[in-house]
């Protein structure tokens, strides 16, 4: 994965629709490496998170890969950032509304992929990357 520069998507939708597809782990699970299930169980800076990363078509893996993850930043309808433990790498997703719709970017690049399942989930759409 590119780790430099960062990536963005403009979505039409509501901010109150994608703020939930970033935060809800049952929608993280159908966009963000599709099929590998999430665990949030409070929305609060400082609380823990649980990813883990199924083998898919766009990873190496053989095995899953649990992660645990902590909340770095809630600023709802805005900023939801979290930081990989294992790494201490920060991983945000900021909504800014554009003329033509919300525009989400990342923090990093290499999420193209993942933000264009985004998009297609709120917009309704056949998810493309699974």
């Amino acid at each position: 994965m590119n780790n430099t520069g960062k990536s963005s998507v403009i979505i039409y939708g509501d901010k109150e629709n994608i703020w939930n597809a970033i935060t809800d782990e049952k929608k993280l699970l159908q966009w963000y490496a599709p099929g590998s299930p999430w665990k949030i169980p409070n929305l609060n800076v400082g609380e823990k998170i649980f990813f883990t990363l199924m083998p898919n078509a766009h990873n190496n893996l053989t095995d899953k890969l649990p992660m645990t993850l902590t909340i770095k930043k809630v600023i709802p309808y805005q900023e939801f950032s979290f930081q990989l433990d294992s790494q201490k790498t920060v991983i945000s997703f900021v909504l800014v509304k554009e003329s033509n719709g919300i525009r989400v970017t990342t923090n990093l690049g290499g999420y193209d992929a993942s933000l264009e399942n985004l998009k297609a989930l709120v917009e309704g759409k056949e998810i493309p990357n699974c």
